[in-house]
Order: C-alpha cells, then structure tokens, then sequence
C-alpha cells in the first residue's frame, strides 16, 4: 500500500486574510472596505451560519452510516469558504455548485430535507433551481463551471445585473471543463465568479501534485485576474467574493477565488482517507479550525460567546432532529417519475422513451404475477 502523503500548502503564497487563527483582525486598504459593514451581529450571524452548516454535515454522515442515505460528502472544515462566499451574493445571483457546497444551499435557502433526497435516492433532485437561484448538484467533475459560464453569458446579452458563480474543488481544476469555462468567460467577458475551493486533496491525491504552483495563478493565463484567500477566515472570503462579484456585475468580467482550507473528513463516506494521508497533516488544520477562528474574533470584540455558542448549538441540534425526522420520512417515487422534470415542455422524443421505459417496468410486473401462479400451482392451486 502507498504510504500516506502530507498535503503541502502550495508554494506559501500570500493570501488575502482578515482575521488570523489567533481571531486577530488585520488591517487590509484593499479588502477591507468590502466587509465594513460586518460588525459583532453580522459576524455573529456568520458563526451561526457556520456552526448550522457543521452540525448538519455531521447528522449527514451519521445518516449515512445508519443506512438512511446510501452517499455522503462531507463539507467539515470548509464552513467559512462556503458560508463567507454565499453570504456575499445577491438574491439574483445564480448558484452551480459541485456536490459539496452543502453549507451554499443553505444559504440560499434549501431545506436539509431537500438537499438530503438526492442521497437518500429517492429523487433526482431535492428542489426547483429556478426558486432557489441554484443548480442542483453537479457530480461530473468541473462540469459546473461551464454551465455558470454559459448562464453569466446569457444574463449580460439580457442586460441583467446578476452574476453566477461556480464553486469546485482544486482537483477539478485539471478537467478540461474548468479550462474551457475560464476561456469562454474570459473572452465574452462573462459576469461569473469562478470558486475554487483548495482543500488540498483531489479525493487522495495532495494539491501540490495537481499545481506546482498556486492556482490562483492560473488566473493570469486566461486573461483574468485571481485571488488567493485564507479560506477558513469568513470575512476574507466574504471580501474578495463581494469584490471579484462586484467587478462581473459592472462588466469588468471574471474572477477565479482560490479559497485554501481543508476537508477535514473523507472525500465522501465511502473514502478513507487514513490510506493516503497523515494524522499530523490533520491535526495542523485542526488547529486553524474556521469556527474557532471566528469565536475567538467574536470575544475580542466582548461579545459574551458563551452564550453564542448554546445558542448557536441549540439551533444546530433543533435542524439535525428536524433533518433526521424529515430523511426518514421521505419515500420513493413512481419509478416513471424520472422523466417529469426532464424539458419545461413535454415532446415526443421523451415521450416515446417514457413509454418504453413504462414497458420495460411491466416485463417484471408479469415476471411476478407469473411466479406467483406458478408457486399457487405448486402449493395445489389458489389460496
């Protein structure tokens, strides 16, 4: 077996950070003015946001393990990315997420029961984008990035001042599709933020294998400017999300965020990362925990995070108990189901594969009635 690596944060580059792990705020000309406007409540809301997010997750892998959901991906360690930069968008905004931005859909106002029923399987999709301003999870690796890209196009030749942003991790950023999103943004100009969120591990591979260099740097290259953020610090996030979203909205085009944080856990519950990577290399992220981070800013303000922190966790444990008892409710759907939310206009091409499909179903429908007339004819004719 391979010997576990350490992940390396890639070339120490700088990065964009507000508050350090020690919960110090630093002074910064340029991004500063982004977030001027956060004061101890804003920021409170933040933790909460962030501690909802964690708790969830976690009801998401203990679901998994009891046999409730058949997949999990966890999002631990990677709240401030998700929480900072959802916060920054406006209502219009449009959201293509990859199958980890749990703590995004939360944002923009998806149920846990809903995010759960792609995984519990008993639908393909737990909410109607179009309500929500985002995408339903995207599993094909980098697939997002262009359909973001494609969107923001069609929002700026609509004279819209919405943007979209894309979120992936850094082992997407080898997909031809991420490559081809940020050429087609770049040359059209298009009003989308690009989010990658640097976790260090494509599933078990460590980013410096991916890039021998920041990939924010790659930016460059198509044209675009990027920024490297501390990812576990919620307000550098929320600052260069508000600043880079800003610049698409008044036609100065994309950006690519490089959010470097950690996934704490697997890559999903059916990962272990024990195979590829240290416990030591854990333990430093541990260490530079975004929740923590942002407690430890919130009592150098004098807030009293004691009792932010109960009520935060009370929250948290109400929507785990809410979360669990809806999961266990949700039941399977009519198998031709799956063709219901296929076009917004029915046509005859899915018609006839919705009929054959229907036939298909029937050949076991018959299988059984004959099995039973068989097992009735054995036992001496019908019961």
């Amino acid at each position: 077996m391979t010997p576990p690596r350490q992940a390396v944060l890639t070339k120490q580059a700088p990065m964009v950070q507000l508050i350090d792990e020690a919960g110090s705020r630093h002074p910064d000309p340029e991004f500063d003015p982004w977030v001027r406007d956060i004061g101890p409540a804003e920021l409170t809301a933040l933790h909460r946001d962030m501690v909802m997010a964690r708790r969830l997750d976690a009801e998401g892998t203990a679901l998994q393990r009891q046999g409730e959901l058949g997949l999990w991906p966890p999002l631990a360690g990677q709240e401030a990315a998700q929480i900072g930069s959802a916060r920054a968008l406006h209502p219009d905004d449009f959201v293509f997420s990859s199958y980890r931005e749990h703590a995004v859909a939360w944002c923009r106002g998806v149920t846990p029961t809903e995010l759960m029923q792609v995984w519990r399987g008993t639908a393909l999709s737990g909410w109607d984008p179009a309500e929500r301003n985002m995408a339903v999870p995207q599993i094909i690796i980098g697939a997002q990035a262009l359909h973001a890209t494609g969107y923001a196009m069609g929002a700026a030749w609509d004279g819209s001042d919405s943007a979209a942003i894309a979120y992936f991790g850094d082992g997407a950023t080898s997909e031809g599709d991420v490559s081809e999103a940020l050429v087609f943004a770049a040359s059209f100009n298009a009003p989308v933020v690009f989010f990658c969120q640097n976790n260090q591990w494509a599933i078990s591979e460590p980013v410096d294998l991916q890039s021998k260099q920041p990939l924010a740097q790659r930016a460059a290259g198509f044209g675009m400017p990027g920024v490297r953020v501390d990812g576990n610090d919620v307000l550098a996030v929320m600052a260069a999300t508000r600043r880079a979203l800003d610049r698409a909205r008044h036609g100065a085009g994309p950006t690519l965020i490089e959010a470097v944080t950690y996934r704490l856990g697997p890559h999903t519950t059916a990962d272990d990362p024990t195979r590829y990577r240290t416990e030591d290399d854990a333990r430093v992220w541990r260490d530079r925990d975004p929740i923590a981070r942002v407690r430890a800013a919130l009592a150098a303000t004098g807030s009293d995070v004691e009792a932010l922190v109960r009520e935060a966790d009370d929250a948290a444990a109400r929507a785990a108990m809410e979360l669990r008892a809806g999961v266990t409710s949700l039941t399977e759907r009519p198998p031709l189901s799956v063709f219901d939310h296929v076009y917004a206009e029915p046509n005859s091409q899915l018609e006839r594969q919705r009929a054959r499909y229907a036939r298909y179903l029937d050949l076991f429908e018959a299988e059984d009635e004959a099995e039973a007339e068989a097992e009735d004819e054995a036992e001496g004719g019908p019961r």
